[in-house]
């Protein structure tokens, strides 16, 4: 159940950025800010939640590998980020290091 709390919390991690994107916008400041707080808060739950049974390193690197690469997924997809291919073949390195502590 660990490594599923592990995953949510990964996957709330996106949010906080995105949020803080929005925060950009003067349109959606005060959502985006609130956005930001809420996804954080919870991605730290699920990752306290997440580390009662997994090593905190690779908790912590699996968490912060599934928040890069869906943050940069969610860049290039909404808001028009470069998808180079060096860019990609970053976050594919990190996605290969996160498969690799898992398998560890």
């Amino acid at each position: 159940m660990s490594w599923v709390y592990l995953i949510v919390a990964g996957f709330l991690e996106i949010g906080w950025p995105v949020g803080l994107k929005m925060a950009q916008t003067p349109g959606t400041r005060v959502t985006g800010i609130i956005m930001a707080i809420a996804f954080i808060v919870a991605s730290g739950v699920f990752l306290y939640m997440a580390q009662r049974q997994i090593p905190i390193g690779t908790a912590y690197a699996v968490w912060t590998g599934i928040g890069a690469a869906g943050t940069f997924l969610v860049g290039v997809l909404f808001y028009q980020d470069p998808a180079t291919l060096l860019r990609i073949a970053g976050v594919l390195l990190i996605v290969g290091g996160v498969v690799l502590l898992k398998m560890a």
